[in-house]
């Protein structure tokens, strides 16, 4: 396992992390499922565990919780709130009233005194930074939250939050959590150059781009993963954008094997390979999955495979535009951009 610096904070993180978003009713996993993935990531190095209070309404956090028990300093813990855990308007965003509230929450569930990194889930437009910064800061100051950060947000938000912690002395979002890979390159052009510039440390999220760059989604083969079985819409090769990503699959398909390597091998070893990715976040199901995954934590590409990359995604390129998750608000709602 290699281990990078966390931006600027001194923490050493492994190149792979473990995302916990498939525990509980989500994906299936049992309380027993769980911890055996968590011993056999932790056995193989990996050192930073990443959970949310959304993921199946809180199950995720206290399966993370029960799993960790008795070894929680050897752990980088982290979780994230501000996505909806009600229909109460106010059980969500990251207003102070719903982080304290709501950090409260996560640190029972998880059956700790103090998370290492907290992050807001989402932007919430609706919230001030100089509100949610103060509130962070606070909790960080209490001892409840060692660090904090973004996650999927637009380039020019983190930009915004940056200069809202120096303009009114407050802590400021030290590491951001987009989604990267080989299908989904546009954090190149704007996210990564910012994050660079701003010291922080990037966890990515959905390097295998929900499970196409798996190896289950090929040409000719029926597509049955577990998240095709959720979003299907995202799976159908019908769809123009569908059928260009299993293009490019195909294609990489044959670089990996050109290299050596399988296709889990090559996606994983691409965006680890970004000099301003930290960690890599794998959220397998099963335990064969964590090991399909591990395989590629020694992974190192060459140049010659990553312009072969190149030539099959550009760089900068989304594949699937329409899935991104850190669009600007005004271009979901066509409201916010007419007069």
């Amino acid at each position: 396992m290699q281990y990078r610096t966390l931006g600027r904070t001194g923490v050493q993180v492994s190149s792979l992390a473990l995302g916990a978003m498939n525990f509980g009713s989500l994906g299936r996993t049992t309380q027993e499922e769980a911890t055996a993935i968590v011993d056999a990531a932790l056995e193989a190095g990996i050192n930073v565990i990443d959970t949310a209070d959304r993921y199946s309404g809180g199950e995720s956090e206290e399966m993370v919780g029960k799993a960790i028990a008795g070894r929680r300093d050897d752990i980088v813990l982290a979780t994230k709130a501000s996505m909806p855990m009600s229909d109460d308007p106010n059980h969500r965003g990251a207003s102070r009233r719903w982080l304290v509230t709501e950090l409260d929450h996560s640190l029972r569930r998880l059956g700790v005194d103090h998370v290492d990194l907290y992050q807001i889930h989402r932007w919430d437009p609706a919230t001030s930074d100089e509100e949610t910064l103060s509130a962070l800061t606070d909790l960080q100051r209490a001892g409840k939250i060692r660090y904090f950060g973004s996650s999927t947000f637009p380039a020019y938000r983190i930009v915004e939050a940056q200069w809202a912690a120096r303009e009114h002395h407050l802590g400021r979002y030290v590491t951001e959590q987009p989604s990267y890979s080989l299908l989904q390159r546009g954090a190149e052009s704007h996210v990564l150059p910012v994050t660079e510039r701003y010291g922080l440390g990037v966890l990515v999220w959905s390097p295998l781009a929900s499970g196409w760059l798996s190896g289950a989604v090929r040409a000719g083969r029926e597509i049955a993963t577990h998240r095709s079985a959720i979003l299907p819409e995202r799976f159908d090769t019908s769809l123009p954008a569908n059928r260009a990503r299993l293009d490019a699959v195909e294609k990489l398909a044959v670089i990996a094997d050109e290299a050596g390597l399988t296709l889990i091998q090559l996606a994983l070893g691409f965006v680890t390979a970004h000099p301003a990715v930290s960690a890599a976040l794998v959220g397998p199901r099963t335990l064969d999955h964590l090991h399909a995954q591990l395989a590629a934590a020694d992974t190192v590409l060459t140049g010659d495979v990553l312009d072969a990359v190149d030539a099959v995604v550009a760089p900068g390129t989304d594949l699937a535009a329409h899935e991104k998750s850190d669009a600007t608000p005004a271009l979901l709602d066509p409201s916010l951009r007419r007069r």
